[in-house]
């Protein structure tokens, strides 16, 4: 398999490399060898799906995973098309496919398009509210790659989308957004905002040299102390959702695994270390399924 077929940070390479040549760039394109960002969008759809009881509908716990791994697929591919001549000038990303030139815009378009089309058979299964939520998120969406460009906060715009999940699944199954549904989505912006700072910090140089903006640039040496505070607001917004739905301090205790894995995180990180960076900020799967569990507990017993 030709170096070119991967990025530096490519997670799963022997995946690409099962490929026929022809569809590695595409395969590349939609992220197949970091699937890390699909399991990050698709904890906050299960989060808002378990804490507002799943009401029969387990079946939602598969079609979200599915959409999740086709929007991100599809955000991905539309975020490279934005930035292919950014990436093109960042050593991590000079060889995307489209800033290397091996996928044309063109074809880049023809697979944002398909993608969408399995996000629409998604987007079918759910109640008519859940896809009046879901497709509120739509501009949010487009306007993303552009953030880095005019403010220093891109991920809390980030934050914004890939949280909206957790709005989509609580209306799937209970047919409105409750106060809870709100603090259960504020709380995932802020984790979000948190474990991207992370993700930040491996390309601070490289977009210092380009002029791309961060939440880790902006913090700099204080990065980790930000990633601490921000998912300490998460556990917060957290909190107050659990306690809209059973306000018992007992319930509370649903979040103590996933909040000493944050700590842990933040403790841990360096903003000088992005390779550790990296690794934390991956290690948020884990920290999704702590809080599926979690919420669940809650959820499912508040049903019953």
């Amino acid at each position: 398999m030709s170096t070119l077929d991967l990025v530096p940070d490519s997670e799963r390479t022997g995946l690409i490399g099962m490929l026929p040549a022809s569809a590695r760039p595409y395969a590349s394109l939609m992220r197949l060898d970091r699937p890390i960002g699909t399991w990050l969008l698709y904890w906050p759809c299960a989060w808002g799906l378990l804490l507002g009881g799943v009401n029969g509908r387990w079946d939602l716990a598969l079609w979200f995973l599915l959409g999740a791994f086709a929007m991100r697929s599809a955000g991905c591919a539309y975020n490279d098309l934005v930035d292919r001549d950014l990436d093109a000038q960042v050593a991590r990303t000079r060889l995307r496919p489209l800033a290397s030139g091996r996928v044309s815009p063109r074809a880049a378009w023809v697979l944002i398009a398909l993608l969408c089309l399995v996000g629409l058979l998604v987007l079918l299964q759910l109640p008519l509210v859940a896809q009046l939520t879901s497709l509120a998120s739509v501009a949010l969406v487009a306007a993303y790659p552009f953030m880095k460009r005019i403010t220093w906060w891109p991920q809390a715009w980030l934050g914004l989308v890939f949280s909206w999940g957790a709005l989509v699944g609580w209306a799937s199954v209970t047919g409105g957004l409750d106060p809870a549904a709100w603090w259960l989505w504020v709380g995932s912006v802020f984790w979000v905002v948190g474990y991207d700072t992370l993700y930040a910090i491996q390309d601070k140089e490289d977009d210092a040299l380009v002029g791309v903006r961060s939440s880790a640039r902006r913090l700099g040496s204080r990065a980790a102390l930000g990633v601490g505070l921000f998912y300490i607001v998460a556990l917060i917004g957290w909190s107050l959702a659990i306690w809209s739905v059973r306000p018992e301090p007992l319930a509370l205790l649903a979040l103590l695994p996933a909040a000493l894995h944050l700590i842990g995180q933040a403790f841990r990180a360096d903003p000088d270390n992005g390779d550790k960076a990296l690794a934390l900020f991956r290690s948020n799967r884990l920290t999704g399924l702590l809080l599926a569990l979690g919420f669940a507990a809650v959820g499912l017993s508040q049903a019953a």
